[in-house]
């Protein structure tokens, strides 16, 4: 019973419907029973204790424990950051360093890795034995080959090798070269008294694009045959081409 000064007594009955529940508060009006709201969103880790008071797990709301890749306790002293190593170079990270990024999987991710490929390309022409011209970078034939950078991420740079061999055929005396482009890369002449046939020599050139390559984009890589000096009835009757493509992400 509850004492009421000037009064009669007041029962726990008729004071019951004066208490109701608030935020953070659970009220039983059957029992009386005033009690702490636990919320039951995720990540809460407010609990009751065995000794019924609230309590909060250390590893929850005090100190941390950590996992790789991280360090801290959580607390102001020793906040939760990841755990780094050393810069061991002469440059700057914030100019030379990579990228660590959250990715849509909730995982951090670094930069994408660097990426190498090779694409090939061989053609060979025959030819009804064509006279070679006489003079020099004479138009021959012209091929040509696409390339696409696999990497949808980074530029590619295109280190070119040309590859060349073209078949002559030399009656006693005559002469013939062939080129690539404005470069003349074999000349041959017959110095013998009888006819030489399917006289080749396979040649190369290497170079590199100026520009680099766009993420996934496509280039189209030229090779122009050309012809020199022919005499003495030189003819020419295969030609045969490669361009091969290194492709390096950087």
């Amino acid at each position: 019973m509850i004492g009421a000064t000037g009064g009669a007594a007041v029962s726990c009955d008729d004071v019951r419907p004066c208490i109701s529940a608030g935020p953070g508060i659970e009220y039983d009006p059957a029992t009386g029973v005033v009690t702490a709201h636990l919320s039951d969103d995720p990540g809460n880790n407010l609990v009751l204790g065995g000794d019924e008071g609230l309590f909060v797990p250390a590893a929850a709301g005090g100190a941390v424990t950590t996992g790789c890749g991280l360090s801290g306790d959580g607390t102001g002293a020793a906040p939760l950051r990841v755990a780094t190593g050393t810069w061991p170079y002469p440059c700057d990270p914030a100019t030379s360093g990579g990228v660590v990024v959250c990715g849509p999987d909730g995982v951090l991710r670094g930069e994408p890795r660097g990426q190498t490929s090779m694409r090939s390309y061989f053609e060979e022409r025959m030819y009804p034995n064509v006279v070679v011209p006489p003079g020099f970078d004479e138009p021959g034939a012209d091929f040509s080959t696409n390339v696409t950078n696999p990497d949808t991420c980074r530029s590619a740079l295109l280190i070119v090798w040309r590859e060349v061999d073209v078949d002559f055929n030399l009656p006693a005396g005559a002469g013939a070269g062939y080129g690539q482009d404005s470069d003349e890369m074999f000349y041959t002449r017959n110095a013998g008294s009888s006819l030489n046939t399917d006289v080749h020599v396979q040649t190369t050139k290497s170079f590199h694009n100026a520009a680099l390559l766009g993420p996934g984009a496509t280039v189209n890589i030229p090779l122009s045959v050309t012809f020199d000096r022919g005499s003495g009835g030189a003819t020419y009757n295969r030609i045969q081409v490669n361009i091969r493509v290194l492709m390096i992400s950087l």
